[in-house]
């Protein structure tokens, strides 16, 4: 099997697309590891060259570069995180910091003696950001009167502001997902990650499964779903019109020529006329074949051809081959994901199912609750489906420390909807058989 991204999953390399985790989540920004490509960090601009050959999962710190005239450029250093914490103090005594508390703590900006152009100073002569941490602590008059948790906050938020670190993060359908519900939200339909997986789960993606994707948001159902396959099978994304919409957010997920190379779309028009162009088979023969030919188109996907294919189609979205397509007019889609805010669903998702395999299941993602039931509505009616449920998921996040484990105080308590089920034939369908 073909590797699912460039040049290895383990570590950065040069031209690939990265996550950068800034200050534990506080800021999260997409980049690509280019010969010029700078992030501005704690006012200081840092080349991301450090990046590249360094594994995914490693933390860098700002360190002020040797320059003088007051430059505020830095470098980005890698450090280890098990570094010994004050904690490990032995001179602080726990049961001492027990009997402490805040109430006699009053906050009128006096308890520190270090004046901001002291601290602009400290910058000016390279000093690190560690280095001015402890300046801060050294001259904070009620630093030693606080709590621990006073004390491990104030530390926390000063490392934040003087020594701030960056977390290299490999993008997956996890890490994008949250990552643009954090930065832009409405450009993926605020689909949360919780939302994404059920879909998945919902619609059964797995290896050698021909996926039909409806996705009108960016592109993140298309690479969740390639992600999956992990370069078997096929992801077909159909859309209504002449001109497709933007997928730019599967150029994110740094997948190989073997994986995009089975990233294809064709419009809705051409799908259906397919479907509806020769006889239409029976029912029992073409379930028979179905199983007959699937260990084959299996098969044909491990073959060595396939790479060279591959190679020559490095651009996710190609049209599907002629022998695809016949495939496809034969057998059928074995599933349908639908993410396709901006459209009517009654109408859409019905001339959609008809393309799938028999007893193939759909899921429909919908940030309302009123068009997935109006959708579900339609399907009773018409007698389209079976086993239709709408779900919405359910996900808390939750803060771990000691003493102090309780639900974050601010979280995303909406994951939108989905409709799921099974579609069926038409019962007039068998009339004639």
């Amino acid at each position: 099997m073909q590797p699912i991204f460039k040049a290895g999953s383990a570590e950065a390399w040069k031209g690939c697309s990265v996550i950068l985790d800034i200050n534990d989540g506080d800021r999260v920004i997409f980049s690509r590891l280019t010969p010029r490509a700078t992030v501005d960090i704690g006012g200081r601009k840092c080349s991301l060259q450090p990046l590249v050959g360094r594994p995914f999962g490693s933390t860098f710190r700002v360190e002020p570069c040797d320059s003088e005239g007051g430059d505020y450029s830095g470098v980005l250093v890698s450090y280890a995180t098990d570094a010994p914490s004050r904690d490990d103090d032995p001179t602080q005594d726990g049961k001492e910091h027990e009997r402490r508390d805040n109430r006699s703590l009053v906050d009128n900006n006096t308890a520190q003696t270090l004046s901001s152009d002291d601290i602009e100073a400290m910058k000016r002569n390279g000093l690190s950001g560690d280095a001015i941490v402890e300046a801060l602590i050294a001259n904070s008059s009620t630093f030693g009167k606080k709590t621990m948790q006073s004390q491990e906050k104030y530390i926390l938020k000063k490392q934040k502001k003087y020594a701030p670190k960056l977390l290299l993060r490999r993008p997956s359908a996890r890490s994008i997902c949250e990552t643009y519900l954090k930065q832009n939200a409405d450009r993926t339909g605020f689909m949360r990650v919780d939302s994404l997986s059920l879909l998945l789960s919902m619609a059964n993606v797995g290896a050698y499964s021909d996926v039909l994707v409806v996705d009108m948001v960016g592109g993140l159902v298309v690479g969740a779903v390639a992600e999956r396959l992990g370069g078997t099978g096929y992801v077909c994304r159909t859309y209504l019109g002449t001109v497709p919409s933007s997928i730019d957010i599967v150029g994110i997920f740094n997948f190989s020529s073997d994986v995009t190379s089975r990233i294809v779309q064709s419009p809705l028009s051409d799908l259906y006329s397919l479907r509806n162009s020769g006889n239409a088979p029976c029912v029992l023969n073409d379930s028979i074949q179905g199983e007959a030919d699937e260990p084959s188109a299996a098969s044909d996907c491990k073959r060595d051809d396939c790479a060279s294919v591959a190679s020559t189609s490095a651009k996710a979205g190609m049209a599907p081959s002629s022998e695809r397509m016949k495939y496809w007019r034969e057998h059928g889609f074995s599933s349908l994901i639908v993410a396709a805010p901006e459209y009517e669903l009654g109408s859409y998702v019905s001339d959609l199912l008809p393309l799938l395999s028999y007893s193939a299941p759909f899921a429909i993602y919908h940030r309302c609750l009123e068009p997935l039931a109006t959708c579900m509505h339609s399907l009773v009616v018409s007698e389209m489906a079976v086993g239709l449920q709408i779900s919405e998921p359910w996900l808390r996040e939750y803060q771990v420390l000691p003493s102090r484990t309780h639900p974050h105080m601010k979280m995303n308590s909406f994951g939108g909807y989905i409709l799921s089920g099974i579609w069926v034939r038409k019962p007039e369908a068998y009339s004639g058989e």
